[in-house]
């Protein structure tokens, strides 16, 4: 990154476009570092993916819930903004799957569905003797098979066959990232699995020391009361610092001056017939979206370092407050992964959130549930059939349907108490094979232009881990090149 010259007024101000987890977090360490900052968000609500919405007079998570635990990364900063006392693990009852042949215990012992021990019993319920056998093979290869695959799903049929990949992993994988293991680059969704498997001999085993890396307990966390309060925490502390909040704005383009080196921001209100506005700054931080992240640097950069980034598709999240004393039972745990060649949901997810939670279910008592249910897969993403096309209420009835398959127990309309439909539209793109080689491209890019970075999941991969400890680490250095030069 070079850095611009600035008159002495404002050489300490950056504009951060975006007010999702990244943005937030880039101002947060940008103001603390002395910087004056202003954030433009084009949403009426800040946080992006870490929401809440109302349910039943509960306010609940409208997106993420959890973050992975196998880092200290996102408790450290809990624990800054106050929060390290409200973080909550899930009830351990274990997820399932949801299998042409029906629902199945999801085994416990490996990373992304892939089994980190053959001795798992859950196997055994979700794999023919031939598909244990054939997935057996893996402690028998050479190590080398396979470290050249350049997707997940590659990596995983060669190792330990076909089905194994699709009663396992592409559950799982699909209920994450929307798509097949067959289109995620490997390096990406599971990195550092290779190096692993080449020192260790076996994916399982490189499955398994993945996992038993992470802190003991449980894989994820959440915060009581829901994930919502990070964003909401991150918000009270740039307020505190007196950071410019900007909303509704949405950015249409980005110039630069050349004689002051200052990036002017052209933004249009989100109200119609608003005239644009602008507002500049000699320093610029990106943190949208990567479709608009391209479109407005793209511009000011080299054709063959704007990568050609699509946006993901549009989710639908259902979440049903329902009054069913079944499932006090949890009889599917927490939730479960559907496989993709299941005909009979629609859903590519579900979670129950009041078995996963405890503190939801101490608000809601006995018999009364929390479920929510997610659509919209990548390979439905244009079609007119697909469900993320469907009126809320038609999808809350085709939830109402899915849910009473997958718990199995019928869930009626008259049992139902409560319903919202979240959307997110662009959602996040997988990181299909060579995302990585072009986001390093696009960063190398960055570095020729002056007082200018970015952040955010479409550059560090999915999770709040990932989101957070890339912000960190780009926007330290970032800042400090700033401060050197000033």
């Amino acid at each position: 990154m070079a850095v611009s010259p600035a008159s002495s007024s404002t050489e300490q101000s950056v504009l951060v476009v975006g007010g999702g987890i990244a943005g937030l977090l880039s101002a947060r360490m940008l103001a603390r570092k002395g910087f004056k900052v202003t954030v433009v968000e084009g949403r009426a609500h800040l946080g992006g993916a870490v929401g809440s919405h109302q349910l039943a007079g509960m306010v609940l998570d409208a997106g993420a819930e959890s973050f992975a635990t196998r880092s200290t990364v996102v408790s450290d900063l809990l624990q800054e903004l106050g929060l390290k006392d409200k973080i909550v693990l899930p009830n351990s009852l274990g997820s399932w799957l949801y299998l042409p042949t029906g629902a199945k215990p999801s085994p416990s012992t490996g990373l992304m569905g892939i089994p980190g021990s053959f001795d798992d019993p859950a196997l055994k319920a979700t794999l023919s003797a031939s598909g244990i056998a054939r997935a057996r093979m893996d402690k028998f290869l050479p190590a080398s098979v396979g470290a050249k695959a350049k997707t997940l799903g590659e990596l995983v049929r060669a190792r330990m066959g076909q089905q194994v990949l699709d009663n396992l992993v592409a559950p799982v994988v699909s209920g994450v990232h929307s798509v097949h293991p067959d289109k995620l680059d490997v390096d990406v969704v599971t990195p550092g699995l290779k190096d692993a498997m080449l020192r260790l001999g076996s994916l399982a085993a490189a499955a398994g020391s993945i996992r038993k890396a992470a802190p003991a307990g449980s894989a994820v966390a959440g915060i009581e009361g829901g994930m919502n309060q990070l964003s909401e925490a991150l918000v009270q502390d740039l307020q505190r610092m007196h950071v410019r909040i900007m909303t509704g704005f949405n950015v249409i383009a980005v110039d630069r001056d050349p004689v002051t080196g200052e990036w002017t921001l052209i933004q249009r209100r989100s109200d119609v017939g608003a005239r644009p506005i602008a507002i500049s700054a000699p320093n610029l931080v990106m943190a949208t979206d990567g479709p608009t992240a391209v479109r407005i640097l793209g511009s000011h950069l080299p054709a063959h370092a704007v990568p050609s980034i699509k946006a993901g598709p549009e989710i639908a999240l259902v979440s049903l407050v329902v009054d069913k004393p079944e499932l006090d039972r949890a009889p599917r745990g927490t939730g479960l992964l559907i496989s993709d060649q299941v005909t009979n949901v629609r859903a590519k997810a579900l979670t129950h959130a009041s078995a996963k939670w405890q503190w939801v279910a101490d608000k809601l008592g006995e018999g009364r549930h929390v479920v929510r249910l997610s659509y919209g897969r990548s390979s439905d993403a244009n079609s007119p059939l697909s469900e993320v096309a469907l009126h809320d209420d038609q999808l809350i009835t085709l939830a109402l349907h899915d849910a009473s398959k997958l718990l199995g127990t019928n869930i009626s309309p008259k049992q139902l108490v409560d319903a919202d439909v979240v959307r997110w539209q662009g959602a996040m793109p997988a990181p299909k094979a060579g995302h990585k080689e072009k986001i390093v491209a696009f960063r190398q890019s960055l570095d020729q232009l002056e007082g200018v970075c970015a952040v955010g999941a479409w550059l560090s991969g999915t999770g709040l881990v990932a989101v957070t400890k890339d912000t960190h680490a780009v926007i330290e250095a970032y800042a400090d090149e700033l401060l050197n030069h000033h």
